[in-house]
């Protein structure tokens, strides 16, 4: 997939760059359903751009093969004019992208998936940046429950969020990682499925990438979060897995030139082939009996997906 992870990069990488653009480009190559919309915020506008790639069995077409959700959740791809440039940011609406443009060229060569594929992401050129320990991040024009608003759809029957993790301490290595499966405010066990389809990709061992109560609970409640990676599983009963794409060291999200096409490479392709096995019935992101037992034992985690008690539901 490197060759449509080049061009959609290249696509990004421009101080006038919107949605329509977007639109305009992945039309010509072959995409139908493809909705773009511009939302205004406190610091600017972003414009949402939602792409259905059908499947031979999808919901779209009367079937019932399950549809696989992929979100490049991010602040913005570019922070002008404090910085010039597509940012380390901008790495989760890369994938997200670059995921539809493959499908296309797929079903443009005879070759389709069972299940739908929604992809969803943001083009903002000029988000502004906020500080955060240890590298600064990229801000947003818009709110995250803006962005769960848009970019979660809910015929998404699982989604994968990609969003590039490389401003911490805890990752430590060049590449991408999975998380565990979150779940209705439940962190569960890391998907047997996903680390096989990853060995598989890479042909090296499964990282998995470490989260937190907190950081599946929403922005907006004073606690800290790693980066907005598993915002989508507030915003949905759906199991929600990150896809964190990451660094040895720290890289600030407003960073240029940090960008590693072989990383988003590997990364779209994992989730292209995720979504081949998910519209087959042959990859769970987690286990549907054991989560009906917890739930039995232990009752409901959903009001993490809430503000909380202090700051209202």
């Amino acid at each position: 997939m490197l060759k449509q992870v080049m061009e959609i990069y290249d696509l990004l990488d421009s101080a006038s760059v919107d949605g329509e653009r977007v639109a305009t480009f992945l039309k010509t190559r072959g995409v139908e359903k493809i909705q773009v919309e511009r939302i205004k915020g406190k610091s600017g506008s972003t414009d949402f751009v939602r792409v259905l790639m059908p499947g031979k069995e999808g919901k779209s077409a009367g079937g019932k093969a399950p549809t696989l959700g992929i979100v490049g959740r991010l602040g913005g791809i570019g922070a002008r004019p404090e910085r010039i440039g597509i940012v380390s940011d901008a790495d989760g609406a890369i994938v997200a992208l670059s995921c539809a443009l493959k499908l296309a060229d797929m079903k443009k060569n005879g070759d389709m998936l069972r299940g739908d594929v929604i992809s969803s992401t943001h083009i903002c050129p000029n988000a502004p940046t906020q500080p955060h320990d240890p590298v600064p991040f990229m801000g947003s024009p818009v709110d995250i429950a803006t962005m769960n608003k848009y970019e979660i759809d809910t015929t998404m029957d699982a989604i994968l969020s990609v969003d590039s993790t490389k401003g911490n301490r805890i990752v430590k290595w060049r590449g991408f990682a999975i998380t565990p499966t979150v779940k209705e405010g439940w962190i569960l066990r890391v998907s047997d499925d996903l680390i096989s389809i990853m060995e598989w990709v890479t042909g090296k061992t499964a990282r998995v990438a470490p989260i937190t109560m907190q950081d599946i609970t929403p922005y907006g409640n004073e606690v800290y979060h790693v980066n907005s990676i598993m915002q989508p599983s507030v915003a949905t009963d759906a199991p929600v897995v990150g896809v964190a794409i990451t660094t040895e060291t720290p890289v600030p999200g407003c960073a240029t030139g940090v960008s590693q096409m072989v990383d988003m490479e590997n990364t779209a392709r994992f989730c292209l082939e995720v979504a081949k096995s998910f519209g087959e019935g042959g990859c769970k992101l987690y286990d549907e009996e054991e989560f009906r037992l917890i739930k039995k034992l232990y009752g409901s985690m959903k009001h993490l997906q809430s503000l909380g008690n202090s700051l209202g539901s």
